[in-house]
């Protein structure tokens, strides 16, 4: 076996690593036997050369082996997973869950917390008084084959040696590399088990993927993965350019959630959630994306995705009716009259945060019940003294006020509407 300066010599002088040399530096990264420092140069040298598509399948096979991988065999019904790389106001796991589970596909899926802004979904599924996001291995297969849908918390035990290698990324400035996200990503979707993937790909402002030639260069190594290992990934493109929905917190999107599913729906988060359970329906029953999309929207409308949302948490736990905001409130109205041509979505993020609701640390302990609601949205027609949004607070925040008003850009003309979807490459 070639040592570790052999391996970053050939990083350095552009030669291909073997997937002998790849595994050496996760599994020695995760044992200790390869050093922080050695691994650090590794991955700075990745990030500035980048991997070949065999590299990254290399890469992703170490991370898998790290850990366990979950066997689905013994589930009744066919698993689509679900992934989105991140954004603010980001309900959409707890939107299309039941939608899709309500059409007989199975939903099994391993979600996180979240580090920076606002709650990962599983900080907004524990503002649901009684919901256990940690369970049995037995109780997540028995909760999927009798109910269909179950959503917990990450387990250590899949892909470590990503979360190792993803704390070191952070620390040493080596996230922005597309080979390591899509490994980073993908690891851990395989390792989940499905072999139906779907990932809402977010694009813009608020998004981690700023621009759409590298959104499509990720899409295209995730899919490429995919295939390496025998799934079917399907990325969709979506823009992160202003907040999902009409609300950004914890307790307060789930909120949000009971309003979609009793028919106020913000037209936006509506086809994004139409979209996502589309294909993941159109995986799941191998049927064609328009058939899928009828299914979906009829049971949106017919009231069964709403019952299977509450079946779902019901069985988890969940009291969706005890679901509490913070008593505190402050109301922001317009100032001016016109169009809504933009909503900044890290300023949202960054206020709420401010309020509570964001963690530095994993550690951290978090406010559920803080968080921003928006009364008006994109595109949205507003006059003076109209009510544009409103701050749960349990400790007044100097400047809350102004600064979700400055986050919300008023134009005299309406601005060209840009649809949600931007693409879909499969």
């Amino acid at each position: 076996m070639e040592g570790e300066t052999t391996i970053l010599n050939k990083i350095e002088n552009n030669k291909r690593l073997t997937k002998e040399e790849i595994a050496f530096m996760v599994n020695g990264f995760l044992d200790k036997s390869v050093s922080e420092n050695v691994m650090s140069k590794f991955l700075l040298l990745v990030k500035e050369k980048g991997l070949s598509y065999k590299e990254t399948f290399y890469l992703t096979d170490a991370m898998i082996k790290s850990g366990e991988v979950l066997d689905l065999s013994d589930i009744n019904k066919v698993v689509v997973d679900k992934h989105s790389t991140g954004g603010v106001g980001d309900k959409v796991t707890f939107l299309v869950s039941p939608i899709v589970s309500a059409l007989g596909i199975g939903v099994m899926k391993m979600s996180g917390r979240s580090l920076g802004f606002t709650g990962g979904t599983i900080d907004k599924l524990e503002s649901i008084p009684g919901y256990r996001v940690k369970i049995t291995n037995e109780e997540f297969r028995n909760n999927v084959n009798n109910v269909g849908v179950s959503v917990i918390s990450q387990t250590s035990a899949l892909a470590p040696a990503d979360k190792k290698i993803y704390a070191l990324r952070d620390e040493i400035g080596a996230v922005e590399s597309i080979p390591l996200i899509a490994s980073s990503i993908m690891s851990k979707k395989i390792a989940s088990g499905a072999k139906y993937i779907v990932i809402d790909l977010k694009v813009g402002k608020g998004a981690f993927m700023k621009n759409v030639k590298d959104a499509k260069i990720l899409a295209k190594y995730m899919i490429k993965i995919g295939k390496y290992f025998d799934r079917k990934v399907v990325c969709v493109l979506t823009r992160m350019d202003s907040p999902l929905g009409y609300t950004v917190g914890n307790a307060i999107e789930v909120k949000e959630a009971i309003e979609f599913f009793d028919g106020k729906q913000e037209k936006r988060l509506l086809e994004l959630v139409t979209t996502i359970s589309s294909y993941m329906v159109s995986l799941g029953a191998n049927v064609s994306y328009k058939i899928a999309r009828k299914q979906v929207i009829e049971v949106i409308k017919n009231g069964k995705a709403k019952e299977k949302f509450y079946e779902w948490i019901s069985n988890q736990g969940g009291d969706l009716s005890s679901v509490v905001l913070s008593e505190n409130k402050a109301i922001v109205k317009s100032k001016e009259s016109g169009y809504i041509s933009e909503i900044k979505p890290l300023e949202i993020a960054e206020l709420v945060s401010s309020l509570g609701a964001g963690r530095v640390k994993k550690e951290d302990n978090i406010d559920l019940s803080v968080g921003v609601r928006l009364f008006k949205t994109l595109y949205d027609k507003v006059e003076i003294g109209d009510i544009i949004g409103e701050i749960y607070y349990k400790d007044y925040v100097n400047g809350m006020e102004s600064k979700l008003a400055n986050s919300i850009k008023i134009s005299s003309i309406k601005t060209k509407e840009k649809d949600i979807v931007i693409g879909v490459i499969k």
